[in-house]
């Protein structure tokens, strides 16, 4: 394990596989560094790039420094990069993918290119609604100490298949999930509003945006918004592939685009 610091003192966790051009990996909600798929995916994408698998703030053996914002979590990509060397290519998926986004806005040139997996932000004003009350539960039942619950209720909430919530208690990693339930509400602050189109427009970084096939249509929807949005982005929808997608399918669009 390696540690970098993020401007406001956080520790931040991070491990770092593989060879060739950097590659900072930005999970989305409930992941950690070493839950099995996340590790998976970041060996696999070793096998093209120098991947940069972090813990995000709250999570793993990460640090935390209150309160929230986006901008702290930014701030922490830009660490990332900076111990990559200064300059490196940003994979996001998710929420992951919000993030990715919000550092191409903010970073400049020490982001080389960003790509950027179902990028989950709300599709319609009804959705947004709806999550909002989603929100609301899942922060009761965290106020009220119950971590297990909100996981689940949020995992189901967002439409997570029932076999994969009914399987999860079962993984290695799922006390540590439970152990960091309280970042949802971080996730929740990331994806609870509509796509920033007009923000997005003045995104200056290539980028590739790439949704799944079988993914909700809701998320090809805001991946259709932001491609359309982000001048010279290129969108991509990947057969077979759902919100869990896999790094062997992922690999070799992402190196086509990132080693350009």
């Amino acid at each position: 394990m390696k540690t970098a610091s993020s401007k406001d003192g956080t520790t931040l966790a991070y491990d770092v596989y593989g060879s060739g051009p950097a590659l900072i990996y930005i999970t989305g909600a409930s992941c950690f560094r070493s839950f099995k798929p996340v590790l998976q995916d970041a060996k696999g994408f070793a096998k093209e790039f120098t991947v940069y698998n972090y813990d995000r703030r709250g999570r793993g053996d990460s640090g935390d420094t209150p309160p929230y914002s986006i901008e702290r979590e930014v701030d922490d990509i830009e660490a990332m990069i900076d111990a990559a060397g200064g300059k490196a290519n940003l994979y996001g998926h998710s929420s992951g993918a919000v993030l990715a986004l919000e550092a191409a806005l903010r970073l400049g040139d020490k982001v080389n290119r960003v790509s950027m997996y179902d990028p989950s932000y709300v599709h319609d004003e009804a959705e947004k609604v709806a999550y909002g009350q989603l929100s609301q539960t899942v922060q009761r039942l965290l106020d009220n100490g119950k971590n297990k619950e909100a996981m689940i209720t949020f995992l189901k909430g967002i439409g997570m298949p029932s076999i994969f919530v009914w399987l999860l208690p079962l993984f290695p990693g799922w006390r540590t999930m439970v152990a960091l339930a309280p970042t949802l509400a971080y996730d929740i602050a990331l994806t609870k509003d509509l796509p920033p189109v007009d923000r997005a427009a003045r995104v200056t970084v290539p980028t590739q945006v790439i949704v799944g096939e079988k993914s909700p249509a809701g998320i090809h929807e805001v991946a259709s918004q932001l491609a359309k949005a982000i001048p010279n982005a290129r969108l991509e929808r990947l057969a077979g592939q759902d919100h869990m997608v896999s790094a062997k399918a992922l690999l070799p669009v992402l190196s086509r685009f990132l080693k350009q």
